[in-house]
C-alpha cells in the first residue's frame, strides 16, 4: 500500500511490510559512502576500508542508483556531497552506531575481546532484507513462519543464523519447545536489527522531503484517548496535505508501545504521559491536560439528581476498564483520597465499542476520559455526569525516543496533532 492507514494489535510490526518501505540499499554501500563522506577521497576512504578503489567507486554508483540521487560532487580537491547525501549521512551513521552498540553488547571471549568489529558486523548482515529476517526470527520464534513471510527457505533461514554465530562466535538462537529462541546476545542484536531498520527507512522519505514531497511511512503507538478522535483528525489532515503517506498505528498497551519506541519499530506514542523518571531515555512533549469523568446514558436517574454524593455512586452498577488501567487506577485513587472505597465493576472490560453499547442499554456507570466518548456526548446519547472526581488530572502528549531523529513523516503527523490541540481539541465534552 503507498498511502493511507492500517491498523494492529500485534506485538510485531510487519516485518516484510517494514523492508517494502526500505530502499533496497546494500549496507557495505552504505559504509563505503560514511567512509568517503568522512575521508572527503575515494582513495583514503578505500584504504581506511582495506578496499581497493574501484570497488568503493562502483558502491558508490550503486548506492546512488538505488537512492535515485546524487550523492557527492565529483570535484579536483575531493568528494562533496550533495544536498541528498547530507540528508543521507546522518541516517549512515547512525546504522554503524547501532552495529557498534551491537558489537559492544556481544560477549566478550576467553581472551576478554570482542569476537568481531562493528564493520565486519556490518558487511556480514548486508542487507535490510537480512536484517528482518533476523530480527523477525527473534520475534516470532518460528522459522516457517519467517521463512514464509520472506519467500526464503528454511534452510536458508537457517544458514543466515549460522553464518552470523559463525561470524560473532556466540550462539544466537537454541531451540526449545517454544520454538526457536533468542539467546540473550540473539535478542540484543535483534534489537539493534530493528533500529537499524528504522534509520533504512526514513531514508526514502528524507530524500523525498528535499524534492518537497512528504512522502514514507509513519507508525503510531497509539493509547486509547487519541484513538476516538485527535488521531484520526490529524491523520485526515495528514493524508489530504500529503497524499503519498502511508500511516500505521498499534494498539498496545504502553509497556508494548515503549518497548516498540525504543527499538525503532514506533515512530512516536501518543496517550497520558508517564513520570519522567520511568522514561529516562524518551522525551515527552506534553499537548494537554485531561481528567476522568464519570458517563452515563442520556436519561439516566442520576442524571436528574441536584447533587450526586458517595452514596449515589456506590449504589450504581459500573462498567469500567481492568485493574491496572490507568483510568481504573485513577478512580480508585479518587475514591481512596476521599475515604471511599472503590466501586466494584459488575462488568470489566477494554474494548470502547462494548462499553459504549453497555452504558447506552443500561444505567451503569463508567468512569473515563470525556474525549473517548467525544461523539455520543456530543450527540446527546452519553452525558457526563456533575461530579467532579478529584486528583485525577493527567497530562496528554506525545513521547519520542531521546536522540531519534523523525523522518518527514513523523514530524508532519506530528504537527498536525499538535495543529488539532491548538484548534480547541483540549476542551472536553461538556457535562449533563
Amino acid at each position: 500500500m503507498k498511502n493511507g492507514v492500517s491498523t494492529s494489535r500485534k506485538k510485531l510490526i510487519d516485518p516484510d511490510a517494514a523492508v517494502r518501505a526500505v530502499p533496497q540499499v546494500n549496507l557495505r554501500h552504505l559504509q563505503a559512502f560514511a567512509a568517503v563522506a568522512a575521508a572527503g577521497s575515494v582513495t583514503q576512504a578505500a584504504e581506511a576500508l582495506y578496499r581497493v578503489a574501484s570497488a568503493v567507486t562502483r558502491a558508490l554508483a550503486e548506492l546512488e542508483a538505488a537512492l535515485g540521487a546524487q550523492l557527492f560532487e565529483r570535484k579536483a580537491r575531493g568528494m562533496l556531497l550533495t544536498v541528498y547525501g547530507e540528508a543521507v549521512l546522518p541516517r549512515a551513521r547512525r546504522v554503524a552506531q547501532e552495529f557498534a552498540g551491537a558489537c559492544q553488547e556481544l560477549p566478550a571471549g576467553a581472551d576478554g575481546l570482542r569476537p568481531l568489529d562493528a564493520r565486519t558486523l556490518q558487511s556480514a548482515m548486508f542487507s535490510a532484507r537480512r536484517l528482518a529476517l533476523f530480527a523477525g526470527l527473534a520475534e516470532l520464534h518460528h522459522m516457517p513462519t519467517v521463512a514464509q513471510r520472506f519467500g526464503v527457505t528454511q534452510p536458508a533461514l537457517s544458514a543466515l543464523v549460522r553464518e552470523l554465530e559463525s561470524r560473532t562466535g556466540c550462539a544466537l538462537f537454541v531451540r526449545s519447545a517454544q520454538g526457536v529462541q533468542p539467546t540473550r546476545a540473539g535478542a540484543q542484536l535483534a534489537f539493534r536489527c530493528r533500529r537499524a531498520l528504522a534509520e533504512l527507512r526514513a531514508i526514502g522519505s528524507d530524500l523525498a522531503a528535499i524534492r518537497g514531497v512528504v512522502q514514507g511511512s509513519v507508525v503510531v503507538g497509539a493509547l486509547p484517548l487519541s484513538r476516538t478522535r485527535l488521531l484520526p483528525e490529524a491523520i485526515a489532515a495528514l493524508l489530504r496535505n500529503h497524499p503519498h503517506v502511508h500511516v500505521s498505528t498499534v494498539e498496545s498497551p504502553y509497556e508494548a508501545l515503549a518497548a516498540a519506541l525504543r527499538s525503532g519499530d514506533v515512530d512516536f506514542i501518543i496517550g497520558a504521559l508517564r513520570p519522567p523518571q520511568q522514561v529516562r531515555d524518551l522525551v515527552q512533549e506534553p499537548l494537554f491536560e485531561d481528567r476522568i469523568a464519570l458517563v452515563a446514558r442520556a436519561g439516566h436517574p442520576l442524571t436528574r439528581r441536584r447533587r450526586i454524593g458517595f452514596a449515589d455512586l456506590m449504589r450504581a452498577r459500573w462498567v469500567l476498564s481492568r485493574r491496572g488501567a490507568p483510568a481504573r487506577e485513577l478512580l480508585e485513587r479518587s475514591f481512596g483520597q476521599s475515604g471511599q472505597s472503590a466501586p466494584e465493576p459488575a462488568v470489566e472490560t477494554g474494548d470502547l465499542a462494548l462499553l459504549r453499547g453497555l452504558l447506552q442499554a443500561s444505567d451503569m456507570l463508567t468512569a473515563i476520559s470525556a474525549h473517548q466518548l467525544h461523539y455520543e456526548i456530543e450527540a446527546g446519547t452519553l452525558v457526563v455526569l456533575d461530579f467532579a472526581l478529584e486528583s485525577t488530572q493527567r497530562t496528554i502528549g506525545i513521547a519520542q525516543r531521546d536522540g531519534a531523529l523523525a523522518s518527514p513523516c513523523a514530524r508532519a503527523l506530528i504537527d498536525e496533532i499538535r495543529a488539532s490541540v491548538r484548534q480547541g481539541f483540549a476542551r472536553p465534552p461538556g457535562r449533563a
